[in-house]
């Protein structure tokens, strides 16, 4: 790519995603390379996190899925875990009049109830009040893993099966599907990895069957609005097979 292509031109780029998913990285890096603490590297992540949703919402993408905190994330320092929640608080209580205004619909996948509960109260007052928005579905993933929801459809048709309402042999990939925190989406077509790490992190392992993927060394914190036009450029020279010729 020879720099990133203005937004407007790539808003017509012919078949452009209909779904990013965006493991966010690079915030910590991102502090320690300016010997700052890695709290403010988080608090720039949430002004990139920001800046994308906007992007997004231009560039016509339907679905835009941000892997927020992983359930593998309660291993970090209890002072960092605490301020990652102060910051979704404050991201619930100072944008969701902008999400709201632009038509942005707020979804949630992971196992978010398991947070403390005046988040919990935030967060699905705001999933309600944005529920009729069409214009863009921004997807937080939070509390989540990918280990953990596949295991969740499947307990679920194991005990469809054991109270006889489901013949194990007639269980298909669709039923699993439908069965996961993403049914009411398609899967991504493109997944994008900041920061130059390869490797997806628990991150719908499911859905990225046939998905395209970018991984690009800019740090969270410096991705924006440009970088995601880049990556949708990119994505529109690509041939899509699904395993055909």
């Amino acid at each position: 790519m020879n720099g990133p292509p203005a937004l407007a031109t790539v808003a017509g780029v012919q078949n452009p995603p209909r779904h990013v998913a965006i493991i966010m990285d690079g915030n910590g890096r991102w502090a320690k390379k300016r010997f700052l603490p890695r709290l403010a590297g988080h608090r720039k992540g949430i002004e990139a996190a920001r800046n994308t949703v906007r992007a997004a919402g231009n560039l016509g993408i339907e679905v835009l899925t941000l892997y927020a905190f992983s359930t593998e994330n309660w291993r970090r320092p209890a002072d960092e875990v605490s301020d990652l929640m102060g910051l979704l608080r404050r991201f619930i209580q100072t944008d969701i009049d902008e999400l709201a205004a632009n038509g942005v619909r707020l979804r949630i996948i992971g196992d978010y109830k398991a947070l403390a509960p005046d988040l919990v109260t935030m967060i699905d007052a705001a999933c309600a009040r944005t529920a009729e928005n069409t214009r863009t579905t921004l997807v937080i993933a939070l509390n989540y893993g990918s280990h953990a929801e596949i295991a969740g459809a499947a307990r679920e048709l194991a005990t469809r099966a054991a109270a006889g309402a489901l013949d194990p042999a007639t269980i298909t990939p669709e039923m699993i599907e439908g069965l996961l925190y993403t049914a009411d989406w398609p899967a991504p077509d493109l997944l994008i990895r900041t920061s130059g790490e390869k490797r997806v992190s628990n991150f719908l392992m499911w859905q990225l069957a046939y998905t395209e993927f970018l991984f690009v060394d800019t740090l969270w914190p410096d991705f924006g609005g440009d970088d995601l036009a880049a990556a949708i450029a990119d994505f529109a020279q690509r041939q899509r097979r699904f395993g055909g010729l």
